[in-house]
């Protein structure tokens, strides 16, 4: 399914309302909530998405919406646009730019286009169906690492595998690999996608944190699964996540996984 280019320019504009209130109240004097499920929110989180919501029903009312701050629920049908103002509040909170905004459309629950901005570097990939990803305008293309010896991996944090199983898993994978980097969350899908690094390895996410880097990662030249090798979409369950440069690093990624 080719995504229709008119949607790339709403993508576009709603990156390019959020990217000044985020450079706004970055470094700024700023409080940090914790929300139920125990996440950092700030002011900033929930005026980028609000911002980006206001366009939405400017110009495509008819479409579904889902954000991290705001709600919606995810849709098997039709169209509907993955919004997470920044992903990577912990990041953001702490002045560290390795955070992002990030916009994901979905089409009859198949992730079509993907948008991953940081708003302080100003990087920006874009990835949609039928298009090549790109980084500022110029194509960016996954690395051609076959070898789970030689990849660079990333992931957020060791605490989001809870369990020992996931932990166990996470650590097969980790022993395996050249080196292991932490902290970059939804940066590490980009610099996966431009071929610096070759594997990431995420558990307990949600929609709005896989939709976007999904898509720029597979247009990329990538490849992304959860950790049974299942393809993502909106109302995928468990919120694991694998994402690889090359089938037959995923493949021997997937195998550890998997124990």
């Amino acid at each position: 399914m080719r995504c229709p280019p008119e949607y790339l320019d709403i993508a576009v504009r709603l990156a390019n309302a959020a990217r000044p209130i985020a450079q706004r109240y970055f470094r700024a004097p700023l409080d940090i909530e914790t929300k139920a499920d125990d996440t950092p929110v700030t002011r900033a989180d929930r005026e980028v998405e609000a911002a980006m919501r206001e366009i939405l029903r400017e110009t495509c009312p008819d479409h579904e919406i889902l954000g991290e701050e705001m709600g919606g629920t995810p849709v098997s049908t039709g169209v509907q646009w993955i919004l997470d103002p920044i992903d990577g509040t912990s990041a953001f909170a702490s002045g560290v730019a390795m955070f992002g905004t990030l916009v994901g459309l979905a089409i009859d629950g198949n992730f079509v286009l993907g948008l991953i901005d940081q708003p302080i570097t100003e990087e920006r990939w874009l990835g949609a169906a039928g298009r090549p990803t790109t980084l500022n305008g110029t194509a960016a293309q996954v690395s051609g690492c076959t070898e789970l010896s030689q990849a660079r991996l990333f992931t957020t944090a060791p605490e989001y595998f809870s369990t020992e199983e996931t932990q166990a898993a996470f650590h097969r994978v980790r022993d395996g690999a050249r080196f292991t980097r932490y902290g970059a969350d939804c940066y590490a899908f980009g610099l996966l996608a431009s071929g610096h690094t070759d594997l990431v390895i995420e558990a307990e996410l949600h929609v709005w944190d896989y939709a976007a880097p999904a898509a720029v990662v597979e247009n990329a030249g990538g490849v992304v699964t959860d950790w049974q090798g299942k393809p993502l979409s909106s109302t995928s369950d468990g919120g694991s996540v694998l994402a690889a440069s090359t089938p037959a690093l995923h493949a021997a990624a997937l195998s550890l996984l998997a124990g």
